[in-house]
């Protein structure tokens, strides 16, 4: 029996695989009684009694959740179709030559970067007075598609100079080194980044019960501070806080299959044929002549 070697690490021998063993027990039995003790605190604060859960079983509280999950996701997809238009337009002004363009581009990136979004959500609110799910949208899309702006010039600039000296030794235009060579080589670079901050988006959405819009956390929390049904604060996370975490998951599957989707595709279609290679018979043209 061989036992295969790593020139990152050494093998471990049969004393460290039983400490891992020893540490990986230990490890599952500390989640074992966390979880126990979870699960005993909610049976003994009384967390599954009829009257918490009762809440559910009503048609105008199963509307209002499933209104505020619809308000969530729409409040969600506009935000993902404005900022990723203005993430790529700022990132595209970051990258270019012209200097007032580039120092413009960066001052606004910068500046809706380092803003706390609340801050932002709630002036578009008060002080513009902007309708709840705008103010809401408007602020979700500056502060991410300024983050995302930065992920775009990252990805662009993470390819390695060689391509876009090539493309430029081609006679290829500067928009059209962008659009052919630089931007589908950063796209698979960047896009386990850009999953990531629209999964941020996506929960960042739940600011919206602050200024009364009435997505899915402000549905919830209209349910749990509700007399009549107990004050049910943990049915209610328990219910939201699944959805919202296999919303999440859904993305980063989505993320996955993307960019399993990429890897099979040729990485160049079209162009001219190639002409099979053949062995020619008899002189060069040029001896021939």
């Amino acid at each position: 029996m061989t036992v295969e070697s790593s020139a990152l690490y050494d093998i471990p021998g049969p004393k460290a695989l039983a400490r891992h063993r020893l540490y990986g027990g230990i490890a599952l039995l500390a989640i074992a009684v966390l979880l126990g003790w979870i699960v005993y605190m909610l049976f003994h604060t009384q967390q599954f009694t009829e009257s918490k859960w009762m809440a559910f079983e009503y048609k105008g509280v199963q509307e209002l959740l499933l209104r505020g999950l619809g308000n969530t996701l729409k409040a969600f997809g506009w935000t993902v179709l404005f900022a990723l238009p203005f993430g790529a337009l700022f990132a595209a002004g970051r990258l270019s030559d012209h200097r007032p363009v580039r120092m413009l581009s960066t001052l606004v990136v910068e500046f809706f970067r380092a803003m706390p979004l609340l801050v932002m959500i709630f002036f578009i609110f008060v002080v513009l007075k902007v309708a709840p799910l705008w103010a809401l949208v408007a602020g979700l899309v500056l502060y991410n598609g300024s983050v995302l702006a930065e992920v775009f010039r990252a990805g662009v600039l993470a390819v390695p100079k060689g391509q876009k000296e090539a493309a430029f030794a081609l006679g290829m235009r500067k928009t059209q080194v962008m659009a052919y060579v630089l931007v589908p080589q950063a796209n698979r670079a960047m896009l386990p980044a850009i999953i990531s901050q629209l999964v941020v988006a996506l929960k960042d959405t739940s600011l919206g019960f602050l200024i009364t819009y009435e997505e899915f956390l402000h549905a919830g929390k209209l349910i749990a501070t509700n007399l009549d049904y107990d004050l049910p604060f943990i049915p209610v996370v328990m219910v939201i806080a699944p959805i919202y975490i296999g919303m999440c998951l859904l993305l980063s599957w989505f993320a996955r299959w993307v960019e399993r989707q990429g890897r099979r595709r040729p990485s160049m279609r079209g162009g001219a044929p190639v002409a099979s290679a053949e062995v020619a018979m008899g002189l060069p043209p040029t001896a021939q002549q």
